[in-house]
């Protein structure tokens, strides 16, 4: 059952679904180009995840009882409707699998370097959220067996270009950040880019598939060791 929650004094959380599906990010990223389209300037900003969509509003323009009363409608034809969405694009990311991670990630599964290799580039992810970082796509979902909690630790600064995964996701961290997640490799790709059109290349609902390269393949692709 959809449901509207308070979320602060300016947002509001839509809560679409219980648990996500290959196709939710889509439907998300259709409902949110629908708000967007019926709020015009009411709207400041709209978060994505998973089951949900995060509403933030200007208050000295609108409240949070006659949103909810406007979209109520929305959702009620956005939850009814079976219409197609979208091819999403698939995006074939190379990765250095060299992250400082990888070894002790490989002890933690009981598993060899080669096999953490094999089963982290052999799975296709999907991009379910965009966040904590401009660019940075949460990827699901993650083998099993490579599934382990965050770093007890985590890292003043990670590099730019770092795969990573983190309980049952993976991801590439955009910028050079703070960041807890355990680092399997590098990519070489730019995945933001303020002056880009857009200037996340990856978008709620693309797939990912990851492909192994060596380290001259990294250099060569503009990577920085």
């Amino acid at each position: 059952m959809i449901r509207i929650e308070a979320a602060g004094a300016e947002a509001l959380l839509l809560v679409l679904a219980e648990q996500p599906d290959a196709l939710l990010p889509l439907r998300i990223a259709s409902l949110a180009q629908r708000i967007r389209q019926q709020l015009g300037p009411r709207l400041v900003d709209l978060v994505p995840g998973w089951t949900s969509l995060l509403l933030h509003y200007d208050l000295s323009r609108s409240d949070p009882v006659q949103l909810a009363a406007e979209l109520g409608p929305l959702l009620q034809a956005w939850q009814q409707a079976r219409q197609a969405v979208s091819v999403p694009t698939l995006h074939a990311l190379p990765i250095w699998y060299a992250g400082e991670d990888l070894q002790a990630v490989a002890q933690a599964c009981d598993l060899g370097v080669a096999q953490v290799i094999e089963l982290h580039s052999a799975r296709e992810y999907r991009v379910g959220a965009i966040g904590f970082a401009p660019g940075f796509a949460y990827l699901g979902e993650l083998d099993a067996r490579l599934v382990l909690p965050r770093r007890a630790s985590p890292r003043t600064r990670v590099p730019a270009g770092s795969l990573a995964i983190a309980e049952g996701q993976t991801a590439i961290y955009p910028q050079a950040s703070p960041g807890g997640w355990h680092l399997l490799g590098r990519c070489p790709v730019r995945l933001f880019d303020p002056q880009g059109q857009p200037p996340c290349p990856l978008q709620v609902g693309d797939r990912v598939r990851f492909v192994p390269i060596d380290r001259a393949a990294f250099l060569e692709a503009g990577g920085h060791p």
